[in-house]
């Protein structure tokens, strides 16, 4: 089985209204071809409307959609070249997972044969060789899940469209089967739009993530540039847990901002920081904790929680609560101890926004 030639997607100043709500703004992006790009967001953020206008199971209320370059805003969704990999996985429960797979074959004008000797190939592509016989109750949720994979890329399309797929597995089998979308998208090199509110999956399974809210693309890039500079208190927050705090940027040199956050002056990599109050974003492991003594970010054990591999803080500060994460579970620190406060150099991102 071979993947058509992988599609660009485009939308051109998009708009979606449903009556007087206005769930979509005005949305401009472009995806490349043969890349993986996640639609990350809360609910409610605009993600899974914008991948079911892409499909054509709802249209712009202006605006233009293009795919491989032609314009498809108002085709319907069996004219787009595109397949989708549905939460729910929708399998049909009487079928086996080969005639499952060989379904839309057989719709669009393959013969029975040809279909389900292509169906067996693409049982094969996802790991499920010798398994076409068996009815979707005996199979696993992972299974069931590439079994949905599988029947949505044996029609070939030039993009994959994946609506929080991993939604109805387990935490571990969620990171298996993650793997194994990211391995086959890379070795196909198939253009795939993935929607999910989870963070973790976005950041493993993407080459681009864009995180939405209210409808509007909040800050786009590589899942280390959103989690290492984010543009935003609300992107900081989202993309894994962060303590954003106020912090006053004192100078510049070269390559590195000098920053003062209670009584720490910490240095950071970046340029062109403007002098004067910003704020910063310091991840809960970025924070180092000792009694106290010398300078730093002096501050008071609230709570503490042991977790086996690391122990969880709140601690109060000058500059307020922070929620810190320690991997030295040798030492402790019970509650009402005086601590003092330092930082990494990794895990700490000045916003200026």
């Amino acid at each position: 089985m071979t993947i058509v030639k992988p599609g660009s997607v485009v939308f051109e100043n998009v708009r979606k209204s449903f009556g007087s709500f206005t769930a979509i703004p005005d949305l401009s992006l472009t995806i490349e071809p043969g890349t993986l790009v996640t639609l990350l967001g809360p609910s409610g953020c605009g993600k899974t409307t914008t991948l079911r206008m892409l499909a054509g199971l709802e249209h712009p209320t202006s605006g233009r959609i293009l795919i491989g370059g032609k314009d498809v805003t108002m085709l319907p969704a069996n004219a787009r070249d595109v397949s989708m990999v549905f939460q729910s996985y929708a399998l049909f429960p009487h079928m086996t997972a080969l005639d499952n797979v060989a379904y839309g074959l057989e719709s669009s004008g393959l013969s029975r044969r040809q279909a389900r000797a292509k169906a067996d190939d693409g049982l094969k592509l996802v790991g499920l060789a010798g398994m076409g016989e068996r009815l979707p109750a005996e199979l696993s949720g992972g299974q069931q899940q590439r079994v949905a994979v599988a029947r949505a890329l044996v029609l070939e399309p030039q993009v994959l469209l994946l609506d929080e797929p991993l939604s109805n597995l387990d935490a571990r089998l969620r990171r298996k089967v993650r793997t194994d979308i990211r391995e086959l998208q890379q070795r196909l090199g198939f253009t795939a739009v993935y929607v999910t509110h989870d963070q973790d999956e976005a950041l493993a399974v993407s080459d681009r993530i864009i995180v939405m809210k209210d409808g509007e693309i909040s800050q786009s890039g590589t899942p280390r540039q959103l989690y290492e500079a984010p543009a935003s208190p609300f992107i900081a927050d989202f993309m894994g847990e962060a303590n954003v705090v106020a912090c006053e940027v004192v100078a510049t040199e070269g390559e590195q901002t000098i920053v003062r956050v209670g009584g720490l002056e910490h240095r950071l990599q970046g340029r062109n920081a403007k002098p004067g109050a910003a704020k910063l974003a310091i991840r809960p492991g970025a924070i180092t904790l000792d009694a106290d003594n010398g300078t730093g970010i002096k501050g008071r054990v609230l709570h503490s929680a042991y977790l086996g591999d690391h122990i969880e803080y709140e601690v109060e500060t000058d500059v307020g609560p922070l929620f810190i994460v320690d991997h030295a579970v040798d030492r402790g620190f019970s509650p009402d101890a005086d601590v003092t406060l330092g930082l990494k150099n990794r895990g700490v991102a000045l916003i200026t926004a």
